[in-house]
């Protein structure tokens, strides 16, 4: 890097801070810090979901895999990806809007008090926030690579930059402000993705090579399914995914909740889902490519990117592509970090402290703001032991620890908006949720030689059989649970009964009646109380 890449990137992070000081105006509650009042454009929220969806992983762990598998890291990764955003733009979109719009909340789990009981959201809420934590941790690791490969900055050096700087434009300006940047970095991210399938292509022998450079790689290299990438391991990617990326991953849920009714959710779901079947392919083919162009240094092939970028790019453009790679990873990070925020304030917080259930909305706003830098700090000093034994390396980390606990977590929330679950109650929630967990440890850690798509897609299994089967052997539907499910499911696509900052909540859903003197309910800022 020269002074021009520097001025890009510099310029970059003051676009990033001032579009967060920027948006410091449109967040007045905490409504408008986490699900942004309701009140985001379709397209915006389409586009944030999409961005918010991956990171600098992309062009590290993935670049290694399609540097040395091919095509099979686009049919393995994005394709099902968009295939199951696809299924959920009806299925789930729509519904997960509702919860903001319909029950007043502000936290994707925050209905799980009333759909199944406190002690079921609690262990949701935890162990999510755990599984964030090393997640995002994975994420500034990999940006922070990046950057060592083309300043020579050490890793922790890097990590504290990029954190510092996500830190404060998603701190000042909530989901505003990284919907705003989330546009900004999809720009840059288009022109520096274009800048480089053009030079790639230019030092191949033009547009032809779209086609003609296939008969210079490896055989296997446009095999849609090679390696370890078994059709066993897209069918179970395929079906993990469609619950990630369709709201078990908390921060795609908000970008549903964001939007003004259902039918603008499910827009913006659907604009989400073509961009992961497209953009990807411009992002991949340079990759595909690399092994004609450059020799990576690293096992996992994870520097074959950005040796490549600092070869064929002049300065200028490379300083853009290094924002390609910044854009990405801020975007997940600094929306994780939102999501965790609330589902700590709105969600943990309550319930550990009764001062914590009659915060005000100054009060919560500030708690929101503090718990996000609380757990962006976590998660880069995390970040900094990504590579010891204990975590092996940031690919793992990704694709065994997110895809294989992610799904235990995701189906009592995501099922529980489904009427066809009405069954499943807190035992079921609750059991399918803890045997999931001890499947991940037995497949991942309690067994050798077990193959990767049984690692991932063990838990998910075990924990949608239990909590299905004991629904039916268990039922524990009532009259409480069903009105929760009748206004998440209400064909009334209006923009809701209230803004969504949980002032209504009281009267969303009725208190469990009889319970008597003691029930819980959800009181007006949309925390666990006790009727008296």
């Amino acid at each position: 890097m020269n002074s021009l890449d520097w001025a890009v990137l510099i310029g970059y992070f003051g676009i990033m801070v001032a579009i967060g000081v920027w948006s410091h105006k449109r967040v007045d509650n905490v409504s408008d810090f986490f699900t942004a009042g309701g009140k985001m454009p379709w397209w915006l929220s389409g586009i944030s979901h999409h961005m918010s969806g991956y990171s600098a992983v992309m062009f590290t762990g993935y670049a290694g895999i399609a540097y040395k598998y091919g095509v099979t890291s686009f049919v393995t990764w994005s394709f099902p990806i968009a295939i199951g955003i696809a299924i959920g733009s009806s299925l789930f979109a729509p519904r997960l809007n509702r919860l903001r719009s319909k029950l007043h909340v502000a936290s994707p789990l925050e209905y799980l008090k009333n759909r199944y009981n406190l002690p079921t959201q609690q262990a949701l809420a935890w162990s999510g926030v755990l599984l964030k934590v090393v997640d995002v941790a994975a994420k500034w690791a990999a940006i922070a690579t990046l950057l060592t490969v083309f300043t020579g900055i050490s890793l922790n050096q890097g990590i504290l930059i990029t954190g510092v700087i996500t830190g404060i434009y998603c701190t000042v300006g909530g989901l505003w402000a990284d919907a705003l940047t989330e546009l900004g970095q999809f720009i840059i991210q288009l022109f520096a993705g274009l800048a480089m399938l053009i030079a790639v292509m230019a030092e191949l022998g033009g547009f032809s090579s779209l086609w003609t450079v296939w008969d210079e790689l490896p055989e296997s290299h446009n095999d849609p399914l090679t390696g370890d990438f078994t059709m066993m391991f897209l069918l179970a990617y395929l079906f993990i995914k469609t619950f990630e990326y369709s709201g078990g991953m908390w921060n795609q849920a908000q970008r549903y909740m964001a939007t003004a009714n259902a039918r603008e959710a499910t827009r913006s779901a659907r604009l989400s889902a073509v961009l992961w079947l497209v953009w990807p392919l411009v992002l991949f083919f340079p990759m595909w490519c690399a092994p004609l162009l450059v020799d990576a240094q690293k096992p996992d092939a994870s520097d074959s990117y950005a040796l490549m970028t600092e070869q064929l790019l002049p300065h200028g453009l490379l300083g853009l592509v290094i924002v390609g790679f910044f854009s990405h990873t801020m975007a997940m990070c600094s929306s994780d970090a939102n999501a965790i925020a609330a589902v700590f304030t709105r969600d943990i917080a309550p319930a550990l402290s009764a001062k914590a259930r009659g915060w005000s909305q100054r009060a919560g706003l500030v708690a929101a703001r503090l718990s996000t830098v609380a757990f962006l700090a976590l998660s880069m000093a995390i970040a900094t032991q990504v590579n010891s034994p204990a975590f092996k390396d940031i690919i793992t980390i990704v694709i065994k620890w997110v895809a294989g606990l992610m799904g235990p977590i995701a189906i009592p929330f995501m099922l529980g908006l489904l009427p066809r679950f009405r069954k499943s109650g807190p035992t079921a929630a609750l059991v399918s949720w803890a045997c999931g967990l001890f499947a991940f440890w037995v497949v991942n850690y309690g067994m050798d030689g077990v193959a990767t798509q049984y690692q991932v897609s063990v838990p998910l299994a075990v924990s949608l059989v239990l909590f299905v089967v004991i629904g039916f052997i268990k039922p524990e539907d009532t009259p409480e649970r069903d009105a929760v499910l009748a206004r998440i499911n209400s064909d009334d696509d209006g923009d809701g009964d209230g803004g969504g900052d949980g002032s209504s909540a009281g009267a969303a859903v009725p208190a469990p009646a009889g319970r008597g003197k003691g029930a819980l309910r959800l009181s007006g800022n949309g925390t666990a109380s006790r009727e008296r």
